[in-house]
């Protein structure tokens, strides 16, 4: 997480709900710069939509863009508590660390809930000799990345190797092996779950052989679900 930001009070802001990765944020709400309480949170005034206050929503991330010097820096956040100061109301804001690019995908991302599990080749080996898989469980997935629920706290590029889940008994719904795997962004997942984080991450493959094997194993998940 980067220090505390450096921002005047009353410095106006603009603000959007985020979007997929392959489509361009809306900063349709307005608000204005309250004050730093530390490095990884902060206030600003309830952001108005048309003329009318933004209904709180602690679930939805929201990418905030303001004017520092003559460039435009953008800082993402969820809202975590209303704080009334004085006859003032504010959203207290807690940031989080999302190192994203926006690109347009080439692969169809399709929500799906799947169990899964992955590991760190540099984790310890248990008594056996063997790493231990940890469980995970997808929100989305593509034939080049996924977002994943976990249970551990990774750095942006950290590899993991992901292990999906046979899916009936023909050879399509069998994925071959491990997935190399880069993490591309991480929070903190929504309160009260069974996960305490949500990644993202984008698959690595040894050759075209590999990808299409997984564009398979993706195709197959879409027809099981109907989705």
């Amino acid at each position: 997480m980067a220090g505390e930001l450096n921002i005047k009070p009353g410095t106006k802001m603009q603000i959007a709900y985020d979007v997929p990765l392959s489509e361009q944020p809306d900063f349709n709400m307005a608000s204005s710069f309250g004050k730093g309480l530390d490095e990884s949170a902060f206030l600003i005034s309830v952001p108005m939509r048309g003329g009318k206050a933004v209904e709180f929503d602690e679930s939805k991330k929201l990418l905030i863009k303001y004017s520092n010097g003559s460039e435009s820096e953008i800082v993402a956040g969820y809202a975590d508590d209303v704080v009334k100061q004085g006859i003032r109301s504010y959203w207290k804001i807690r940031r989080v660390t999302e190192h994203r690019q926006f690109f347009q995908r080439a692969d169809e991302r399709i929500k799906v809930s799947l169990k899964t599990e992955y590991l760190q080749d540099t984790w310890p080996v248990n008594i056996d000799g063997i790493i231990e898989k940890e469980d995970a469980l997808t929100l989305d997935i593509s034939a080049g990345g996924a977002a994943l629920f976990v249970n551990r706290r990774f750095e942006v590029g950290e590899i993991i190797q992901m292990f999906l889940p046979r899916l009936g008994t023909g050879e399509e719904g069998a994925a071959k092996g491990d997935i190399v795997s880069v993490v591309c962004w991480q929070r903190e997942a929504p309160k009260g779950g069974a996960y305490r984080f949500v990644c993202g991450v984008q698959f690595r493959f040894a050759g075209p052989e590999e990808k299409e094997d997984l564009r398979r194993y993706v195709a197959f998940v879409k027809k099981r679900y109907k989705l």
